[in-house]
């Protein structure tokens, strides 16, 4: 039988898929970027998967589904913009959520030491046993360290999921940083450092005395620290509570230490000049093929004596050494074999050189007193002191320099200051006029490559000063 196409058949294909593409895009297009035109203008058609009567396509005008699919087409460029910007979906699959991936949780407690805080106090508020703390500090001799605290100082506490303590860590300075690691697979700590690298950097500087050594040091930007140690360095040859006047200068290089391109101390004194009354004094650090750093002039003579001239660093002197000074409590002449110190109470007194205790303790009218021997010839005494260093007791020997009191008003004493003698073969000597006796120089087998290092530091000085001259004329 011969099928006869009616026009209705003809175009029934062609208005199907206009209306089925078009509802499918609209249809899309409302669920991904609805607007409110396009909600406006929702057309709901209907259409069944099965096959269609001529009469039910017909029954959907073809203008209306023209004017959606043209509707659709003039916006694709805003949907097909706003798709590009949508973020990226991702799903996980069910073997890899949260809880199968979440790592071990850790937990750390962080204390401030405050005055009055121990270790002990610092486990407790740490919620850990102090029978834990006794474990840990037997476990490694340096554990101890930890039990050293200051105020400030900080201390840490890492704590796995179960709380148990893995490691205590605490910095002790800039630079270091000391840990208590609990070992794997074992329930003993050990104990680690660990010290930042820092670099060196010389530094230059210089000043005018106006008043006291500080204030210019000061004002040069040197801090206290610095200071100490240049009066060390020249005080074998100037007494700084004495002999400063004003128009004395200074300059040196030092070194001066970074971490991370910060500035956070400073090192050794390398070179330095300082000019008193005229005079000048240079000093140059040298340290010998065995490890040994010592202070020489530019020539290599040591600038180390065997007594330093002052033992209380920028003390002032209230009385002078005399045979004919009026006591100024027993009121009668009575010589004055020494020299007077005034400085305020619990200000360090230093051995003025190596030797042997043989007097700590209390002294008649000396009151507190210290008397060392130093070799044959040569005894210091150090009288109305406030109390002894610790280790300070007869038969103890000391270092030049070493703490050994502090001031006070023991004894016959108007005030705080600190009586100092110098006995020479039993004899007392004035102890700012006497010459005292020198080290040893440089060692001839040491003198040529000092000589080198000297012109070098001296030169370095020397372009410094010019520089600052340059500057100054400016």
């Amino acid at each position: 039988m011969t099928q006869i196409n009616t026009p209705t058949q003809q175009i029934y294909p062609k208005r199907h898929l206009l209306a089925a593409s078009g509802v499918a895009l609209l249809c899309l297009a409302l669920i991904v970027y609805p607007s409110r035109e396009v909600e406006a203008k929702k057309t709901f058609i209907n259409i069944e998967l099965e096959e269609q009567t001529t009469e039910q396509v017909t029954s959907t005008p073809v203008s209306d589904v023209q004017q959606s699919a043209d509707m659709l087409t003039s916006r694709l460029p805003t949907l097909e913009a706003a798709a590009a910007t949508m973020p990226e979906v991702v799903v996980k699959p069910e073997a890899e959520s949260d809880a199968a991936i979440a790592e071990p949780l850790e937990l750390t407690k962080d204390f401030t030491v405050s005055s009055g805080d121990t270790l002990s106090v610092l486990f407790a508020k740490a919620e850990l046993g102090n029978s834990l703390m006794h474990k840990i500090l037997d476990s490694d001799k340096d554990a101890k360290r930890f039990t050293n605290l200051k105020v400030g100082q900080t201390i840490s506490f890492k704590l796995d999921e179960n709380q148990e303590l893995q490691a205590i860590s605490s910095p002790i300075s800039v630079t270091e940083t000391i840990h208590l690691e609990k070992q794997p697979d074992s329930e003993d700590f050990s104990f680690r450092k660990e010290v930042a690298t820092t670099q060196i950097n010389e530094k230059h500087a210089q000043g005018l005395i106006k008043g006291a050594l500080l204030s210019a040091t000061a004002e040069a930007g040197l801090p206290y620290g610095l200071a100490i140690d240049m009066a060390n360095i020249f005080g074998y040859d100037i007494d700084f509570a004495q002999d400063l006047r004003t128009g004395d200068r200074f300059e040196l290089i030092y070194e001066e230490k970074t971490l991370d391109g910060e500035a956070i101390g400073t090192g050794n004194i390398l070179s330095a000049r300082f000019t008193n009354r005229g005079k000048v004094y240079t000093a140059v650090r040298y340290t010998d093929k065995n490890g040994n750093s010592s202070y020489y002039s530019a020539d290599g003579s040591s600038l180390r004596k065997a007594f330093i001239r002052t033992p209380v660093d920028f003390a002032r002197i209230s009385s002078r050494f005399s045979n004919g000074r009026k006591h100024p409590i027993l009121n009668k002449i009575r010589a004055h074999k020494g020299v007077d110190y005034a400085a305020p109470r619990g200000t360090p007194i230093k051995a003025a050189g190596d030797g042997r205790v043989t007097l700590a303790g209390r002294k008649g009218g000396y009151g507190n007193t210290v008397v060392i021997k130093h070799g044959q010839r040569y005894q210091t005494l150090y009288a109305h002191m406030q109390g002894f260093a610790k280790g300070i007791r007869s038969g103890s020997t000391v270092k030049q320099g070493q703490i050994i009191g502090y001031i006070g008003t023991t004894g016959l004493s108007t005030g705080p200051h600190l009586h100092y003698e110098f006995r020479v073969n039993g004899v007392h000597v004035d102890p700012l006029s006497h010459k005292l006796p020198a080290a040893d120089p440089i060692h001839a087998s040491e003198k040529q490559r000092f000589l080198e290092l000297s012109k070098t530091l001296l030169a370095k000085l020397d372009a410094k000063q010019d520089t600052q001259l340059a500057l100054n004329q400016q």
